[in-house]
């Protein structure tokens, strides 16, 4: 990218680059997003070429360009700014940058092959962010700047990284500097957010500057047409010049240029002729200019138009069926008449002479040079994927080597983690058509290949599959199992139940029947209301307490068993044995691991979440950090790795490390705002972060997340973890506003009561409801609290017997109360629930009157990060010396 000639009326432009230059390269060092836009042909090329030359002694510069006809190629912007910068690392240098996202961000630049599995698009972006900052830091103290031209034409998952990328640009020593056509960027899917989200995350330290390109006044336009053809031209001429082109510096540049072909004196006896000349350089003027060339020329601008962008003279001389010296005669022609550039590859001069002569091309020709151009580029190995944004322009014709194709460039595709372009190939194939009893295994790719990315597609597709012939037994399983997936992740629990009821009802003995139980058996107590949950319970008992975990199946069972029993508050030793028995030496089978596709990542969740809620941290820790690691490592960036945070948050407010808890809830919070809003996950982080700013004392706060994320009703489908009314009710009480907390913990427990959920420690409504009652019904919540007491009694953790006589104590006798809290201090010094033990401790120095058991606990719920149960107890530290 060189500066061809000079800029006129690009001062401001030019300051606003200098400006964005030298923050990058101060002191501070501080990045930014610099976005240029404008029409075709303002001069926006041209001006990104200055700021290169600009920045070339002082920055590393990295550039690419967005094409036209190669949009739907992933990550071709990405593989041009980020490609060249590896040549000048070894191999084993070159991995040794990637660290551990070689394997996940490698292949879809092209440096590594794909492993072969699918891989989620946020992981690849996540690693992309990883390698430029490794990049960065390389550079011998030399910042960063990325050059992207022609955005608009960028590809989708190219867009998508810029977009997140630039929101990070405060943490790095880089400058992006963009340019754009507004109208064409607006047609995209809005992929593109870079703006909104630099301006939202930078934090003040990225600076985000945007600029209009305007076109050239009158004035400026004679100073160019005079630069081109000299002083002589007189006034009309150069007026003439600017009505013809609009200002616009392209079209001026090349009209004045076509002056100097004809040889037309610049004076006003000429202006008449300059509309005709005009015409020429776009449009069909363009396209008759083309032809005048010959035929060969014409031929072989058709087939670089066909190819694009980095255009191997080879591969257009194939295409355009020609020797290389004829296409070298051609290449000599075009370059001369300024319709390309360079040499091998060529590039055409501007975007606007390739729209021209792509255009140009006779439909039925244009198709059948893709179809040629496909071929080529399959003989000359460069893979199906490569070749893919030919076959998807080629007529359908009952193609079955095209089909075959098709998919094997999906495979490809979502191998590098472009399950977009992955659909366009699959659904392209759809149409060619594939043989009958090849459809039904097609919509099942499809179906796989859209569900990280759009849950209610993968559910068209695999129903659609489902409906037809042609799926074999474990694939009509395991498309039952994924399409159950989507509809539980679309919020559609219910339906996901049915799907494998119906499914489980046609499909013989054996380990695939099993698969489609223990689904159903998820989907439906993962419901956060059903019509009759005890029976369910039953039956899930009848077919699981028995089994031994021989293999997954087995194993599936047990752990949806060992989740119900832990709702249902069933004794807790039980509910550990069921766990153990559902892993393999304390961890996940194969087949049932965090990544594994065959049973999803639901199984080991419950497993931990039941460990969890049993008193079992350790375990419970344990697997959640291999979530974390097998999800990183995976490249699972999006919603798996927040729900994998979320989890973790979980357990660090269940040991009652509540500013460790509240570090891990945010971020997952942050990582599910990355993906989208709404999700499952985004309830259960809320949902988990209120409960612990509630135990820290921050009911403010509280509120505000509540606020942020719509926490209340209507609730999801799912339920949500902890239970999401209770805590709202929790979050009521402790704003003051005791009628409507009373409404909601009762209606918390109208929908567990009949399902046989007593779990006191997942849902304490009945605790905080007797609380809420205490004054206005004390009979009712004396109670509450008795059958709490009962329910704690039964599951037998520690925490759940300290929590009940805690509250049971509210309702008893002075001398009872306070026996019955020193009983509820025992038990919870001997749980791992350090928070509810500094509670349970504070209300005991309370009744007891004791400053010291009271600056034990302070000191307790300091450790914690209880601020405001620490307050409590120093108030009643004061309150006690003040009467003695």
């Amino acid at each position: 990218m060189k500066p061809s000639r000079p800029l006129y009326e690009r001062e401001p432009e030019l300051a606003a680059a200098a400006e964005a230059v030298d923050a990058l390269c101060g002191a501070q060092a501080v990045g930014g997003l610099l976005v240029f836009s404008g029409e075709a042909g303002i001069g926006k090329t041209a001006l990104l070429a200055e700021i290169q030359a600009m920045a070339a002694d002082r920055c590393t510069v990295w550039s690419a360009r967005g094409g036209e006809t190669v949009t739907s190629v992933p990550f071709h912007v990405v593989r041009q700014l980020l490609q060249p910068a590896f040549d000048r690392f070894p191999p084993d240098e070159t991995r040794a940058l990637f660290g551990d996202w070689y394997e996940t961000t490698a292949p879809a630049l092209g440096l590594a092959e794909p492993s072969g599995r699918q891989l989620d698009p946020q992981g690849v972006r996540d690693g992309l962010d990883f390698v430029v900052g490794r990049l960065a830091s390389r550079l011998s103290h030399r910042p960063l700047l990325l050059i992207v031209d022609d955005a608009h034409w960028a590809d989708g998952e190219s867009l998508a990284w810029l977009g997140s990328f630039t929101a990070r640009l405060g943490e790095l020593p880089v400058l992006v500097v963009q340019a754009h056509r507004p109208q064409e960027l607006a047609e995209r899917d809005a992929n593109y957010i870079a703006d909104r989200e630099a301006e939202r995350d930078s934090g003040g330290h990225g600076k985000v500057n945007r600029v209009a390109l305007r076109a050239l006044t009158p004035d400026a336009t004679a100073v160019l047409v005079r630069a081109g053809l000299g002083e002589h031209a007189d006034d009309p001429f150069c007026r003439e010049v600017w009505a013809v082109t609009g200002g616009n510096p392209y079209e001026a540049v090349e009209l004045v240029a076509k002056v100097q072909d004809r040889e037309l004196p610049p004076v006003e006896e000429s202006a008449g002729e300059l509309r005709e000349l005009g015409a020429s350089a776009r449009g069909s003027g363009l396209v008759a200019r083309l032809e005048r060339l010959g035929t060969n020329a014409n031929r072989f601008a058709w087939a670089a138009a066909v190819l694009g962008t980095d255009i191997s003279q080879e591969l257009a001389a194939t295409l355009a069926g020609m020797s290389s010296a004829e296409a070298a005669d051609c290449t000599a022609r075009l370059r001369d008449a300024r319709i390309v550039s360079g040499f091998d590859p060529l590039e055409f001069v501007h975007p606007l002479i390739a729209t021209a002569v792509y255009r140009s091309i006779p439909p039925a020709t244009r198709t059948a040079m893709h179809g040629r151009a496909a071929w080529a580029i399959t003989r000359a190995g460069l893979g199906a994927a490569a070749a893919s944004r030919h076959l998807l322009e080629v007529h359908p014709d009952d193609d079955q080597e095209l089909v075959a194709q098709l998919r094997e460039a999906a495979r490809q595709h979502l191998a590098v983690g472009a399950p977009e372009a992955a659909r366009r190939c699959l659904e392209r194939a759809l149409e060619e058509p594939p043989r009958p009893k090849d459809r039904a295994v097609l919509l099942y790719e499809l179906g796989c290949a859209t569900l990280l990315s759009s849950p209610p597609t993968t559910v068209q597709y695999l129903r659609a599959a489902l409906d037809m012939p042609g799926l074999d037994d474990g694939l009509r399983v395991d498309a039952t199992f994924r399409l159950a997936a989507a509809l539980a992740h679309n919020n559609q629990l219910k339906d996901a139940a049915l799907s494998l009821a119906a499914e489980a009802g046609r499909t013989a003995p054996g380990p695939g029947l099993m698969r489609l139980q223990a689904a159903h058996f998820m989907w439906e107590g993962m419901q956060a209301s059903e019509d009759d949950g005890p029976a369910r319970s039953r039956r899930l008992a009848r077919n699981a307490d028995h089994l031994k975990g021989r293999d997954n199946s087995e194993r599936a069972l047990l752990t949806l068993r060992a989740f119900d029993a832990m709702l249902r508050g069933e004794n807790a030793q039980l509910i550990v044995d069921l766990c153990e028995r559902a892993l393999i030496d304390g961890s996940p089978a194969r087949g049932l691991g965090w990544t594994d596709s065959e049973w999803g990542f639901e199984l080991p969740t419950m497993v931990g979440i039941t460990y969890a809620f049993t008193d079992q941290l350790d375990r419970a820790e344990s697997l959640f950090g291999e979530a974390v690691r097998a999800f990183e490592i995976s490249g699972w960036s999006g919603a798996h790795l927040a729900f994998a945070h979320t989890l973790l948050g979980m357990v660090h407010r269940r040991r009652g490390r509540l500013a460790e808890a509240e570090g891990f809830l945010r971020e997952g919070l942050r990582l599910a705002d990355r993906v989208g809003s709404g999700l499952p996950v985004h309830w259960d982080a809320a949902c988990l972060l209120i409960d612990t700013l509630l135990a820290r004392g921050r009911v403010e706060e509280a509120r505000r997340v509540a606020d942020r994320y719509a926490f209340g009703p209507p609730y999801p489908s799912a339920m949500v973890l902890p239970d999401a009314p209770c805590v709202r009710g929790r979050l009521l009480l402790a704003e003051g506003r005791k009628a409507e907390a009373v409404a909601e913990l009762e209606s918390a427990g109208a929908a567990l009561e009949p399902r046989e959920r007593f779990n006191g420690v997942w849902a304490p409504w009945a605790g905080d409801l007797a609380r809420a009652l205490a004054d206005e019904d004390p009979a009712r919540a004396s109670h509450l609290a008795a059958r709490a007491r009962v329910h704690a009694e039964r599951f037998g953790t520690p925490t759940a017997l300290g929590e009940a006589l805690r509250c049971v104590s509210l309702f008893a006798p002075p001398e009872q109360s306070v026996q019955l809290l020193a009983d509820a201090v025992g038990h919870l010094e001997k749980s791992p629930s350090a928070y509810e033990h500094a509670l349970a401790r504070v209300e005991y120095g309370i009744a007891i009157g004791s400053h010291r058991e009271l600056a034990r606990a302070q000191k307790q719920a300091m450790t914690c990060g209880a601020e405001g149960l620490a307050a409590r107890a120093q108030r009643a530290r004061a309150s006690i010396r003040s009467s003695e």
